[in-house]
């Protein structure tokens, strides 16, 4: 059973969290967000860079193969341009 004393210790817990979000000021939460968001936006420029890498990457294997084998890439380019038009047409 709970305890009046710790009834009482969650009530002041509770009154003192909502003290507090109540005064803190926009600016504190503006520069949190602020803050938060620039580090986001760090993070997406590293994966864009990285990804950027990979597919220069892949575009030279691409077009390596292409380069070997002209008639087989067009061959598998027309069937799936065909696949993609059936699929298409369909829904």
């Amino acid at each position: 059973m709970i305890g009046s004393g710790d009834l009482g210790d969650e009530l002041q817990a509770l009154k003192s969290e909502t003290w507090r979000l109540l005064h803190v000021s926009a600016d504190d939460m503006l520069g949190a967000a602020k803050s938060e968001s620039e580090a986001l936006i760090g993070q997406i420029k590293v994966a864009l860079g990285e990804l950027g890498e990979i597919l220069s990457q892949e575009e030279e294997h691409v077009e390596k193969l292409v380069a070997e084998r002209p008639i087989a890439a067009l061959a598998s380019a027309f069937a799936l341009g065909v696949t993609i038009g059936y699929m298409l047409r369909r829904h």
